[in-house]
């Protein structure tokens, strides 16, 4: 690919390297959460526009070449693509991948979650923004909570550890949420993972008041069990500030995208389930590697539209700016 004896690299112009792929296999979902999707009518899009497993791999091959060693799995929800496991196992056997994960709503993964670790899967997120089946239900406008926890209970006997669960919090609906998590936190394995509200839902009804940051969360986690200490990472790209508690009982994370964003150190880019390349989740241009792939493309060409996206990517998202415009893809098409 290229005459230099070092291999090309994932660098944008502030020096930040791209090692971290997240791959959306749909678009399609089976629950409504308000700040990812529409209540009603979603035009999914169509099945034969959707890259297949072995248009992923190559896609992930190439991106080998470029320094990608760690890939994510996002949807919609990606246990409602078929034969999910097949993909796991073909990504994982890829030479240079070390890390796949997958993030999922859970109520799919009762029946699959020993499928999955068997085929490989390193890492799962389990998102889940209420332990109250009321409140599960105001956010996701659809049933479900007694199956996304048989999920979690069949991840943790396939062997997945630590089980991560990703809340996103709400000012007005999941503040009274914030300590029954902590409380599974200090009495399970369990890692709760907190999640500012981004601007990123389908009816572009955010706004910052809604936010519920995550200094409120460790004051009102601080006032119920006691001082947190933050967790040096073992990883400086990761967007979660890990703490303990201060009898070293329990873990918990805060995901401060709009307080105080990580773009400074992002190491990730997206490629959409219809084979759109982003450098940001908040980006308003896109990479088509599709028509690379499905038409005459070579690998080549295909590294140099990654290269090419890469370079472009801006130093942040700039919601805490006038400058912001809310991308036109909600979260669901663009891959969480």
């Amino acid at each position: 690919m290229s005459s230099n004896t070092s291999p090309l690299q994932l660098i944008d112009s502030f020096g930040r390297m791209h090692n971290n792929l997240r791959i959306s296999v749909t678009d399609r979902c089976n629950i409504r959460c308000f700040y990812c999707m529409p209540a009603e009518n979603v035009e999914f899009m169509p099945r034969e526009h959707l890259l297949s497993f072995e248009e992923i791999a190559r896609v992930v091959r190439v991106g080998t070449t470029l320094g990608i060693d760690r890939l994510r799995l996002t949807g919609g929800e990606p246990l409602v693509r078929k034969d999910l496991h097949k993909l796991v196992s073909m990504l994982v056997n890829i030479p240079g991948i070390i890390d796949v994960g997958l993030t999922t709503n859970g109520i799919l993964l009762a029946e699959q979650a020993q499928q999955l670790r068997d085929a490989g899967l390193t890492r799962l997120n389990i998102s889940l923004d209420a332990l109250d089946p009321e409140v599960f239900r105001r956010v996701t406008r659809r049933d479900g909570y007694e199956q996304v926890l048989l999920g979690i209970e069949a991840a943790r006997a396939a062997g997945f550890n630590p089980i991560k669960l990703n809340a996103v919090s709400v000012r007005g609906m999941t503040e009274e949420q914030i300590v029954p998590f902590g409380q599974l936190a200090r009495e399970t394995d369990t890692v709760v993972r907190f999640i500012e509200f981004m601007p990123l839902d389908a009816d572009a009804q955010w706004q910052r008041d809604k936010v519920l940051f995550a200094q409120e969360i460790i004051d009102r986690l601080e006032s119920e069990f006691g001082p947190l200490r933050p967790i040096p990472s073992d990883h400086v790209n990761a967007p979660a500030q890990d703490f303990e508690f201060a009898d070293g009982i329990g873990r918990i994370g805060l995901i401060a995208s709009v307080s105080q964003p990580f773009c400074g150190s992002c190491n990730r880019f997206r490629v959409t389930a219809d084979g759109k390349l982003r450098n940001c989740l908040f980006s308003h241009e896109e990479t088509d590697i599709k028509s690379l792939l499905r038409g005459s493309g070579t690998d080549q060409e295909m590294a140099e539209a990654m290269l090419t996206c890469i370079a472009a990517k801006k130093e942040g998202h700039e919601i805490n700016t006038a400058r912001f415009i809310q991308p036109d893809r909600p979260m669901y098409s663009i891959g969480g």
